[in-house]
């Protein structure tokens, strides 16, 4: 039985429908009895759980072969969060230790290597640390940057031609579409717990660290000019500095302590920190031009 989280947003969804495609058993967690429905139908088992509740994610997890997990995302207006992450990632953590699935697949981050001034990607270095301490074999599956992130950009940099955003308009970096982390993860626990574990990696138990790139790096620069063949147009890409990044966010209703977390990961981007650790990386399918055809619809 392989455990699903995260099955209402992109990674999740995909991890789930590529099993079940495959005749492989599959349990998914849902917050809402509601949402299992559609999953039900498609022969998906359903266990209801907060992922932030250690008793009943653990009651989810229990006799798995494999699971996926991921983080769920911080509200965009949200405060205190070192105290919440701190009590998710414990619930997290603790769910698996006591329930001791035989793999788990740890929806991870470029940058989680570091312990700090990765803004977001900081608690998910935790959350590896505590999970690699947890003595259940597990994945690390790090995947770059989103290329589902251009899509609430994508008509406004389109109508205005000009793309805007935290990132030095030169540095090319890795990307990745989100369906490529979906079928990924599903490739890794169909293939079973690591055997080994990369130099320096393991803790008190396996760990595997997977890096997951899109085909080619790509910049702000061409990004812009992807958007802007899309459109047919000039589109122009337009690097913000980070305190102006920061004000933007905060304009757009985040809370100061959200878009402090954001500025913070994108100049930890811009400065080289959150970078791959081998030069091992999986490249997914899926190109920059048709993630954009795709977000355009």
């Amino acid at each position: 039985m392989f455990v699903i989280t995260g099955v209402t947003g992109h990674t999740g969804s995909i991890a789930a429908t590529t099993l079940l495609a495959a005749g492989k058993p599959v349990r998914v967690v849902v917050r809402d009895a509601a949402k299992g429905e559609a999953w039900k139908a498609k022969g998906a088992e359903v266990a209801v759980a907060e992922i932030n509740d250690r008793t009943a994610f653990a009651k989810a997890l229990t006799g798995a072969t494999g699971a996926y997990i991921l983080m769920p995302p911080f509200a965009w207006n949200a405060t205190g969060i070192p105290a919440e992450r701190a009590k998710l990632i414990d619930a997290i953590a603790g769910a698996v230790a006591d329930a001791k699935p035989g793999h788990v697949v740890l929806l991870s981050s470029v940058g989680a290597d570091q312990p700090a001034g990765t803004g977001p990607v900081a608690y998910l270095h935790t959350l590896e640390t505590k999970l690699a301490g947890s003595g259940v074999p597990s994945t690390f599956l790090r995947a770059s940057f989103f290329m589902d992130n251009w899509g609430s950009m994508l008509q406004g940099a389109i109508d205005g031609g000009a793309l805007y955003y935290g990132l030095r308009a030169d540095l090319a970096i890795p990307q990745v579409a989100t369906q490529d982390i979906g079928k990924l993860a599903a490739k890794l626990l169909v293939e079973g717990a690591p055997k080994s574990t990369r130099p320096g990696s393991a803790r008190d138990g396996l760990v595997r660290i997977v890096e997951l790139a899109g085909p080619v790096d790509v910049s702000l620069d061409d990004t812009a000019a992807a958007i802007g063949k899309l459109a047919g147009k000039p589109v122009t890409a337009v690097s913000v500095p980070l305190d102006a990044m920061k004000a933007a966010l905060e304009g757009m209703h985040a809370s100061p302590d959200v878009a402090a977390l954001y500025a913070e990961m994108t100049g930890a981007i811009n400065d080289g920190r959150m970078k791959f650790t081998s030069a091992d990386i999986v490249r997914g399918a899926t190109t920059l031009d048709d993630k954009l055809r795709q977000l355009r619809g």
